[in-house]
């Protein structure tokens, strides 16, 4: 028996369906993509068939456009990056920058097929209409795009003595380049310029008060000599920059000693005046016993209070670090240091190198020529594991208030973090003055007479280089382990202080290998001659290597 086929019903009973957006007939037609693939260039500007070549030419070439499009990964967007030349054969004109993007274009073949008018009809009829057809014969996956602003665009003096240097830099022409000599300064910032509307009238035939007059409205013209920085602007889209003169700058007349010619110049008032302390080498000869004039001739205005306070603790004691100082004053007298800049130069000096680096000196103190001043020397540890972050201002605040908030809750006292007992870590980094180590075995190894030398050294200070290591072994060891959560034990640190086996030398993991690449010699430096002797041996090494005896 057959079984009737499924289809509509045609009973009355059955409504017919009503057809829907979901059916098979209204659906778009599927058609297949082509493989093949374009790049496409948004060119910002007008390109006719005739002109391509000299698109191409301003994007730097086709090598240029091949090699953009091809490395446009996102792994390394400089080499993505496209530079339209305007004008490519000025070294002055700034190029605009634009960059690969992905996209999911179509290239559409459209064709237009017209129609021929038959005779009577109007313009209007649509049956004049031209009849069109598209076919997809690619995709685009990169387009070039150039979305942000032109940098600004400067010309200078083509003829300048800069200009040619430049010029020859560029072509590598050395005759040009040693041909450069340096123009003497004239100072004629602003020159005449030619009215080409001006009538030329004999100045013979115009009155005083004329004559008068047109020199007074003479234009004149900048004549600076500026050239232009590799980018003026980094901003790459518009924003509202309100232009104002500086408030600061003020107008004045500098009289030439020479020639005794007048001229307007405008000075800044409030430009930076170095108020920062003096700062020697630890290979310099004497020390200043004075602050220098920028300095000494603010103290006039300093806090009388404050600067009273530091020269008696100056007194007491000859040199502090930076922590130490600002644990003997309140939060709001440490402020007023920090923000007048010149208190502490008014007192002291710096060292920039050698066993008290980066300490405050008294003015006229000098730590090389007293024994005493190896108490006042400074170790430093390295800590790795510290992260290195520059957090915001409300995050800086939070955190200060959270950390005076749980010192004055548990008791600690935060004016004692320069100080090192060994049971207590009050830092991420270590950076201690042998006075403020507390610790009994450290304190019982720094007063130790026999670890004192004859002369100061550039990288052990008044120490032995022996005794130096076997404090710097065990503070490292004491401190790394509080910031571990467990404080070391004097059997662990004597463990460390145990010479290798048929040798006086410590573990080689507790030494620094000392290192002739560097500058600062209580970090690690050879002493100046014995680096040279050290290149030197491994010069004449390779040359032994390279070229053997027969």
């Amino acid at each position: 028996m057959d079984q009737p086929e499924a289809g509509p019903s045609h009973s009355p009973s059955a409504p017919s369906p009503t057809p829907t957006a979901n059916t098979p007939s209204n659906l778009a037609p599927e058609r297949p993509l082509p493989n093949t693939h374009y790049y496409s260039v948004e060119y910002p500007g007008y390109v006719q068939p005739s002109s391509v070549p000299l698109a191409v030419e301003r994007l730097g070439g086709q090598t240029t456009v091949d090699s953009a499009f091809r490395r446009a990964t996102g792994r390394d967007k400089v080499e993505s990056l496209l530079e339209l030349r305007l004008r490519p054969g000025n070294p002055y004109a700034h190029p605009i920058a634009g960059e690969i993007v992905p996209t999911s274009n179509i290239v559409l073949k459209v064709v237009k097929r017209k129609r021929r008018r038959q005779e009577g009809a109007r313009a209007g009829d649509p049956d004049a209409v031209g009849e069109y057809t598209f076919e997809a014969v690619g995709v685009v996956p990169k387009t070039a795009r150039f979305r942000s602003m032109a940098d600004y665009q400067y010309q200078p003096d083509t003829s300048d003595p800069l200009a040619h240097l430049r010029t020859s830099m560029d072509a590598m022409d050395v005759d040009g380049i040693l041909r450069y000599r340096i123009p003497p300064e004239k100072e004629d910032y602003t020159i005449a310029q030619a009215d080409p509307f001006a009538m030329d009238i004999d100045p013979q035939l115009l009155g005083e008060g004329e004559a008068g007059t047109s020199n007074a409205n003479a234009k004149t013209r900048s004549n600076l000599r500026l050239f232009t920085p590799p980018l003026f602007s980094r901003q790459g889209v518009p924003q509202n920059y309100n232009y104002k003169a500086n408030t600061a700058s003020v107008e004045t007349i500098v009289v030439d000693e020479d020639t005794g010619e007048e001229s307007k110049r405008l000075v800044n008032r409030m430009r930076w005046k170095g108020y920062g302390p003096i700062s020697i080498s630890y290979a310099d000869k004497g020390v200043p016993d004075k602050p220098n004039s920028t300095v000494e001739e603010q103290r006039g205005q300093a806090d009388k209070k404050i600067l009273s306070r530091l020269q008696e603790l100056f007194q007491e004691r000859p040199v502090w670090t930076r922590a130490a100082i600002f644990n003997q004053f309140t939060q709001m007298e440490v402020r007023d240091i920090i923000n007048s800049k010149y208190l502490l130069p008014l007192v002291s000096y710096v060292f920039e190198d050698g066993p008290w680096r980066d300490t405050y000196v008294r003015l006229g103190y000098d730590p090389r020529q007293d024994p005493d001043a190896r108490f006042y020397q400074r170790l430093y540890f390295r800590n790795i594991n510290h992260p290195i972050s520059r957090p915001s201002v409300v995050s800086r605040r939070q955190e200060t208030r959270n950390e005076s908030a749980q010192a004055r809750f548990s008791g600690m006292d935060d004016r004692r973090s320069h100080i090192f007992d060994g049971e207590t870590v009050t830092s991420e980094t270590a950076a201690f003055q042998l006075c403020d180590i507390t610790d009994g075995m450290l304190k019982e190894m720094i007063e130790d007479e026999d670890a004192r030398r004859e002369t100061c050294g550039e990288r052990d200070g008044w120490f032995t280089t022996h005794a130096l290591e076997r404090i710097k072994a065990v503070l490292r060891h004491k401190f790394f382990s509080l910031l571990l959560g467990h404080v070391a034990t004097r059997d662990e640190c004597e463990r460390l202080l145990v010479p290798d086996e048929g040798t006086e030398k410590l573990p080689q993991r507790h030494r620094h290998r000392l290192k002739f690449g560097k500058h600062n010699m209580a970090k690690g430096a050879l002493p100046a001659e014995d680096a040279a002797a050290h290149r030197l041996m491994i010069t004449l090494e390779q040359h032994r290597k390279t070229f053997p005896t027969r």
